[in-house]
C-alpha cells in the first residue's frame, strides 16, 4: 500500500477506537505509519482524511451486506441480513451517530453529509431492490429514502437495545398494517 492507502487505514482504525472528535492527526499518522505532513499533502486535513475514512468504511459496509446476501432475497430476507450485519459494524454506526450531534455545529460537515444521501439512498435501492434499474425509477429517491430511514433507525435501535430490534419479518407486518389503515 501507498501513503494515501496506509493513512485511509489508519484513520479507519482510530475512527473506531476513538470516535471522529477525539482522534487527531498524531494518531492517524502513528497508526498509519505515514508522516503528519501526509495527511496534508494527500487529504488537505484531517477533517477531509476522516471523512474518506468514513466513505470507505460505509462502503466496506455496505459490500458486506451484499455479500451475506448472496442472491437478492425478499424483503424479511434482506432486512433480516442488514440487522445481522449490525453485530460485526457496531463502531461504524456508533461513529455515524456521533457526527450527526455534531452536524448542527459543523456547516461543512454538515455539507459532506448532504452530499452523500443521494448517493447512499441509491446505494441502498440497489442492496435492497438489487439491480434491476431501479436506480432509474422515478421512486428510487423516495424508496432511497424510506430505506436510508428505516436503516438509521435500526442502527439506532440495535447500539441503544441489540436484544429489541425488530426482526424482517416484524417490519414487513408493520408495513402492512401501517398500509392496511390508509
Amino acid at each position: 500500500m501507498g501513503n494515501r492507502e496506509e493513512l485511509l487505514a489508519g484513520a479507519k482504525r482510530c475512527l473506531f477506537d476513538k470516535g471522529f472528535a477525539r482522534t487527531t492527526a498524531r494518531d492517524i499518522a502513528t497508526a498509519s505509519g505515514v508522516s503528519l505532513a501526509a495527511i496534508g499533502y494527500h487529504f488537505g486535513s484531517k477533517e477531509a482524511l476522516l471523512t474518506e475514512a468514513l466513505r470507505d468504511a460505509i462502503g466496506e459496509w455496505g459490500d458486506g451486506v451484499a455479500r451475506l446476501m448472496g442472491e437478492r432475497g425478499d424483503f424479511v430476507t434482506t432486512w433480516t441480513k442488514v440487522i445481522e450485519s449490525f453485530a460485526g459494524s457496531g463502531p461504524l454506526w456508533a461513529i455515524q451517530f456521533e457526527l450527526v450531534a455534531h452536524l448542527a455545529r459543523n456547516p461543512e460537515l454538515r455539507t459532506v453529509f448532504a452530499g452523500t444521501n443521494s448517493e447512499g439512498r441509491a446505494g441502498l435501492v440497489e442492496l435492497v431492490d438489487g439491480d434491476d434499474g431501479a436506480a432509474d425509477r422515478a421512486d428510487a429517491a423516495t424508496v432511497g429514502a424510506f430505506y436510508q430511514v428505516l436503516l438509521v433507525g435500526l442502527a439506532a435501535v440495535w447500539i441503544a437495545e441489540p436484544q429489541s430490534v425488530p426482526s424482517g419479518a416484524d417490519l414487513l407486518a408493520a408495513m402492512r398494517t401501517i398500509t392496511a389503515r390508509s
